[in-house]
C-alpha cells in the first residue's frame, strides 16, 4: 500500500510544472536611472508594426525628439553599455545631446531585427521601383504621427538625423515630410550608390562591400557572418576571378540585392530613379537640413556634396546647410583630432558636434533657441588645420576668395605643369596593365574591411608611395611649391587616352607630396597623401546608361570628376598625380576586353593591355583644379 501511495505521488509530482526562475516579464528597477525606456511596436500604415525604443530623461518636459532610423539594431544603439545614464548607454555622437534634453528615439527599419514587414535594400520609393504603399519616408511619417500624439513628454518637434545607411533614412524623411518634422541631420548619407556611394562609383562595382551586402541581407538579425579562408582580400578575390564568382562561392544568388546589383551594372532606370540628390532636386526641401560629409569618407564620399549642388540654387529659404569636415566615413561622430598619420591638431568632431551641429538641432527643436548661425557651406581646409566659412561653394568665401579654374598638365618625363604643351607632337606615356596582377588599393596584406584588426577606415590617408614606383603607374610631380596652393571644389580629371584593349578603368589620383624631411613628424618624410581620387569605367565614358566598347588603340577623352577637396599644399610641398588601370581588390577587375556584364567575366575574358596617356596640345590630360584666388 505504502508503494502505491508513493508512486502515485511520483506520478502526481512529474505533471505538475516545476517553477521556473525566470519571470514571465521581468521589471527593471530603474529607480536610479536618469531615464526612462519604453520599447514599442509602431504600427504603419500597411499593419507592420516597427520595432522602436524611446529613451526619455527623467523629469524632462516639453522635449523635442531626436530620432534614427537603422537596420543596424535598435537595441543596441540605446544601449552601448549598462549603466543607469543616459549619456553611457548613447554611442559617441551623441554626448553633446545626451545630456542636453532630448528624448532619443531609434526604430529598426522594417524587416530588421525587431521589426515586421519585408526588407529591401534602399528600398525605393512608392512608384514604378515600389509597387508597394510604403518606403522610407512613410514609415518615417507614420512613426513621427505615432510619437508626437503618443509621447507626452515631448514638445510635438522633431528630428531625425543618422549616419550612412541611417543618414539615407534621415534623408528620405525629407520626401513629403510630416508637419511635426522640424530639422534633418543626414551625416555620409547613401545617395547615389552607382555614381560615387557604396556600391559602384562612375560604373566600377566596389567589391570590398560584396560582404556588407551579405551579413546585412543573409539573416534578419545580421548575425550571419562573412566566411573566407584567406587572410589577404586580394588573394581571395584574385583566385575567385569575378565579382559574380565570388557571389556564387558564397551563396548570395539566393539574396534579393545581390541579384539586382548584377543585373544593373550600368546607371540603368533602376538607379537613376532611386538617386535621393535627383528626387530631392525635383521636389525641393522644405525642412532645415545639416548635410555632413567627411574629406576621407571611405564608403559614400558623393553624397552630401551631391545633394547641396541638387538643392542649392532653388533653395530660397536658405534651409540646406553643408559641412565637410576631415574625417573618415562616420568621423564626425567621433575623435577627429587625427587619420591615421595626418594629425589636426585639435579634435574636430567634438568641435563640431558642440558649435555647429547642438546649435542646429537646438535652433529649430528648442522653445527660444537662439540663431546657430551655421553658414551655407562650413569646410575644413586640410594642410592649414583651419575652418572656412562659405557662402556658395566654392565660389566664394566670407573673406571674399574667388575660386579660379586652372588645368595642371600631366607633363613628359613625369612632370606636372600649369602651362599646357607648344606644339603637336604626339607625345605619351604607357604602361601595361595585367589583370593578373592589378594594383592593389592599399599595401597588402589586404585585411576584409569587417576583420578585428582591419584599418578600412583609414585607407584613404595611406601613404601612397609603395605604387609609385610600380611600372603600371604613371607618376607625375610638380616643382617644389614656394606658396601656398589653396583647392576648394572638385577637382576633374581629363584624359587623352588609348588602349590596347575594348574596355579599360582609368584611376587618377590627387596626392599633397611631403618634403623629405618632416621635423615636426618624422613618419612624414616623404609621404604621399592622397587628397582626392576616383575611378572611371571606360565603357561608361559617352553615356553612363548605355556602355559601349572602346576602339583599340584610338585616341580618346575620358572626363570624370573626383570628390570634393578643401586641402593647402603648403610651401615645401609638392603636387602629385598618379593614373593607373586597377585598383583592386577594392573595384571588381576589367577584363579589358569588352564583355556584356563584368559581374560575369570569364577567366579568358581577362586580357593584358597596353595603355597610353597623352600630353600633345591637341591631346593634352590635365587635372582641372579649383584654386582660391588663382594662385
Amino acid at each position: 500500500m505504502l508503494r502505491v501511495s508513493l508512486l502515485a505521488c511520483l506520478l502526481l509530482g512529474a505533471a505538475a510544472p516545476f517553477p521556473s526562475d525566470i519571470p514571465a516579464k521581468f521589471k527593471v528597477a530603474d529607480q536610479d536611472f536618469d531615464f526612462t525606456k519604453r520599447v514599442v511596436m509602431i504600427p504603419m500604415r500597411d499593419g507592420a508594426k516597427l520595432n522602436t525604443v524611446i529613451l526619455i530623461p527623467k523629469e524632462v518636459k516639453n522635449a523635442p525628439i531626436l530620432m534614427e532610423r537603422t537596420p543596424y539594431d535598435a537595441e543596441k544603439a540605446a544601449q552601448r553599455m549598462a549603466s543607469p545614464h543616459l549619456a553611457a548607454n548613447l554611442r559617441g555622437g551623441d554626448d553633446i545631446i545626451a545630456i542636453s534634453g532630448y528624448i532619443r528615439v531609434f526604430q529598426d527599419v522594417r524587416g530588421k531585427y525587431g521589426s515586421e514587414g519585408d526588407y529591401v535594400m534602399n528600398r525605393p520609393f512608392v512608384g514604378t521601383l515600389n509597387p508597394t504603399q510604403v518606403d522610407h519616408a512613410t514609415d518615417t511619417y507614420d512613426t513621427i504621427d505615432w510619437l508626437v500624439r503618443n509621447v507626452p513628454e515631448s514638445n510635438g518637434r522633431v528630428g531625425v538625423i543618422g549616419t550612412s545607411y541611417d543618414g539615407f533614412t534621415a534623408l528620405t524623411a525629407l520626401i513629403h515630410p510630416h508637419p511635426a518634422l522640424k530639422v534633418s541631420v543626414p551625416i555620409a548619407p547613401m545617395v547615389d550608390t552607382w555614381m560615387g556611394d557604396d556600391w559602384f562609383h562612375n560604373g566600377a562595382f566596389r567589391q570590398e562591400m560584396t560582404s556588407y551586402v551579405y551579413t546585412q541581407e543573409a539573416t534578419k538579425s545580421s548575425s550571419l557572418e562573412w566566411w573566407s579562408g584567406y587572410y589577404d582580400d586580394y588573394a581571395e578575390f584574385l583566385q575567385a576571378g569575378s565579382a559574380g564568382e565570388v557571389g556564387r562561392r558564397h551563396g548570395m544568388q539566393q539574396l534579393g540585392f545581390w541579384n539586382r546589383l548584377t543585373e544593373h551594372p550600368a546607371y540603368d532606370g533602376f538607379w537613376q530613379g532611386q538617386a535621393l540628390d535627383k528626387i530631392l532636386a525635383r521636389q525641393g526641401v522644405t525642412v532645415p537640413t545639416l548635410l555632413v560629409d567627411g574629406l576621407w569618407d571611405q564608403e559614400d564620399i558623393y553624397g552630401a556634396p551631391a545633394v547641396w549642388r541638387a538643392v542649392h540654387a532653388q533653395d530660397s529659404g536658405h534651409l540646406v546647410h553643408l559641412v565637410m569636415g576631415p574625417w573618415r566615413h562616420g568621423g564626425s561622430n567621433g575623435d577627429g583630432s587625427s587619420l591615421g598619420s595626418i594629425r589636426f591638431g585639435d579634435d574636430t568632431g567634438l568641435w563640431f558636434r558642440k558649435n555647429i551641429l547642438q546649435p542646429f538641432l537646438d535652433q529649430y527643436l528648442k522653445d527660444g533657441a537662439p540663431d546657430a548661425h551655421v553658414p551655407p557651406v562650413l569646410a575644413y581646409e586640410t594642410g592649414a588645420n583651419v575652418w572656412q566659412h562659405y557662402d556658395a561653394w566654392p565660389q566664394s568665401c566670407e573673406s571674399g576668395c574667388p575660386v579660379v579654374s586652372r588645368k595642371l598638365y600631366l607633363a613628359p618625363d613625369g612632370k606636372l605643369d600649369f602651362v599646357g604643351p607648344a606644339d603637336d607632337r604626339q607625345g605619351f606615356d604607357e604602361y601595361v596593365s595585367d589583370p593578373a596582377h592589378p594594383v592593389p588599393y592599399r599595401v597588402r596584406p589586404d585585411r576584409s574591411i569587417y576583420a578585428k584588426d582591419s584599418t578600412w577606415r583609414q585607407w584613404l590617408v595611406d601613404d601612397q608611395r609603395e605604387f609609385s614606383t610600380r611600372t603600371d603607374v604613371l607618376t607625375y610631380t610638380s616643382p617644389v611649391l614656394t606658396a601656398p596652393l589653396r583647392v576648394a571644389g572638385q577637382p576633374v580629371a581629363h584624359l587623352f587616352a588609348a588602349t590596347s584593349g575594348t574596355d579599360a578603368d582609368w584611376i587618377v589620383k590627387l596626392i599633397d607630396l611631403y618634403p623629405d624631411e618632416v621635423p615636426a613628424q618624422a613618419e612624414l618624410g616623404g609621404y604621399q597623401l592622397m587628397v582626392a581620387a576616383d575611378i572611371l569605367r571606360g565603357r561608361y565614358r559617352v553615356d553612363p546608361a548605355k556602355p559601349v566598347a572602346i576602339e583599340s588603340g584610338k585616341v580618346l577623352p575620358y572626363t570624370w570628376a573626383l570628390p570634393q577637396v578643401s586641402h593647402t599644399f603648403l610651401p615645401g610641398h609638392r603636387v602629385m598625380v598618379q593614373v593607373q588601370s586597377s585598383w583592386f581588390p577594392l573595384y571588381d577587375r576589367n577584363p579589358q576586353s569588352y564583355v556584356a556584364n563584368i559581374f560575369f567575366a570569364r577567366p579568358g575574358d581577362y586580357q593584358r593591355a597596353t595603355q597610353r596617356i597623352y600630353h600633345a596640345a591637341q591631346t593634352a590630360s590635365y587635372l582641372d583644379l579649383p584654386v582660391i584666388g588663382g594662385n
